[in-house]
């Protein structure tokens, strides 16, 4: 009974839980950026400035969805939701990529080879046009199903990548079984957000729910790098 009190509160308030959400989300992503940042400036690791990016897009995604559309404007003006929506799917499905790639880059990038920005360059920028493509197409479809699915494939590879790097590497670089706890994670809040989408027409305490398991996401990437920079710094 006392856990569906708290459901129906939460549902009664959700708009305040929902900006709560964000803010939480949005404080922890600006933690990670300035300390991956840092630590990419001490290691030079191409693989952190890639992790660095995604949490960076995180954040601005969850900004723009939840906190720059409040909920009059995006009642009244439909056409500003649509574009808050074509850049919030943009953002997550950016830093999704982001989070593969930083996986991936040596097995695409050539050795030696640099750019002057890895928020943007010849490589990313299909990454760019992916996100850019799929926002589109559900704005034209007025769904989230092109972000969903790709999502879920996306963190179905990463989990797997992820799994493989732990289990040669675990022993030495303890961050990695975060990194793999993260994606599994990230991979089941997918599944279910989109079952809760299309089976349950976007259930509440379903939805509820993912929330939560969203924000055990990004804890567990805060607490995977709070423990190495402090590693790090000694």
């Amino acid at each position: 009974m006392a856990e569906a009190g708290i459901y129906s509160f939460i549902i009664e308030n959700k708009e305040i839980f929902k900006l709560i959400y964000a803010v939480i989300i949005i404080f922890i992503c600006g933690v990670i950026v300035f300390k991956s940042d840092r630590l990419f400036r001490l290691s030079l690791h191409k693989g952190i400035r890639y992790f660095r990016n995604a949490f960076l897009f995180f954040g601005l995604g969850f900004l723009i969805r939840y906190v720059f559309s409040s909920s009059l404007i995006y009642e009244k003006i439909s056409a500003y939701a649509r574009i808050s929506n074509f850049l919030f799917e943009y953002f997550l499905i950016m830093a999704g990529f982001f989070l593969l790639y930083s996986l991936l880059w040596k097995r695409i990038e050539v050795a030696n080879e640099s750019y002057l920005s890895s928020l943007f360059n010849a490589r990313v920028a299909i990454f760019h046009l992916m996100a850019l493509v799929l926002a589109f197409l559900d704005q034209l479809w007025n769904a989230y199903y092109f972000m969903f699915f790709s999502q879920i494939l996306l963190f179905a590879a990463a989990s797997f990548i992820s799994y493989k790097n732990y289990s040669r590497n675990g022993s030495k670089h303890k961050f990695l079984k975060f990194y793999f706890a993260a994606m599994v994670l990230a991979f089941v809040a997918w599944t279910l957000n989109t079952l809760t989408a299309i089976l349950l027409n976007w259930n509440q305490i379903a939805l509820i729910n993912v929330y939560v398991l969203n924000i055990v996401f990004f804890l567990l990437f805060l607490y995977g790098i709070i423990r190495v920079t402090k590693i790090k710094r000694y």
